[in-house]
């Protein structure tokens, strides 16, 4: 069975689905053995070279991380300044997942 996990864009990546008469907000079928960031963001046809990570849960990843059913889902696009990166965890995530 799949459960339907919301997904939200953030910034550029907000504005992207925007401009292309979508929704930045969505839900989307998660299957029980879960998806990676990458394969998501690639379902929802995110430009990947503007993804800087994931918030799941309220803790940053990077694109190799496992998302499961229900999980809170938000994108996390590139460009982020400086001091921002290491107060929302960014670049430790980077580190850690291989964003």
């Amino acid at each position: 069975m799949q459960t339907n996990t919301t997904v939200r864009m953030f910034g550029a990546l907000h504005t992207f689905r925007r401009e292309r008469g979508l929704a930045p907000t969505t839900a989307v079928a998660i299957p029980p053995e879960g998806r990676t960031a990458h394969e998501l963001a690639r379902d929802l046809d995110l430009p990947l070279e503007k993804i800087e990570g994931v918030f799941v849960n309220h803790v940053v990843h990077g694109l190799d991380h496992l998302i499961q059913a229900g999980d809170r889902v938000a994108f996390i696009p590139t460009g982020i300044p400086g001091p921002h990166r290491f107060l929302l965890g960014i670049f430790a995530a980077g580190r850690q997942d291989g964003a």
